[in-house]
């Protein structure tokens, strides 16, 4: 008779530990892996649409150097 009541307790603990821990994790796993795949492709496509919207064959312009803008002037303060 103890017998059956400790098979009974550890089948209860065992089911518990099943349907309670073990599968909430893995799908908690499973939905955190999608959700992280879903975001890494959203940032690749966001990613494909800035560059499409840069022409590689217009250059870029240069910064302007002090000699195209003309002569330089010190700058001296006045007290």
């Amino acid at each position: 008779m103890l017998r059956i009541i400790l098979y009974a307790i550890l089948i209860w603990f065992l089911y518990n530990l099943i349907f309670r821990f073990i599968i909430p994790v893995f799908r908690t796993t499973k939905d955190m892996k999608k959700k992280f795949r879903q975001m890494h492709e959203q940032m690749e496509q966001q990613q494909r649409a800035q560059q499409g919207h840069t022409n590689p064959s217009q250059p870029t312009p240069k910064p302007e150097t002090r000699s195209s803008k003309g002569d330089y002037i010190d700058f001296e303060e006045v007290k």
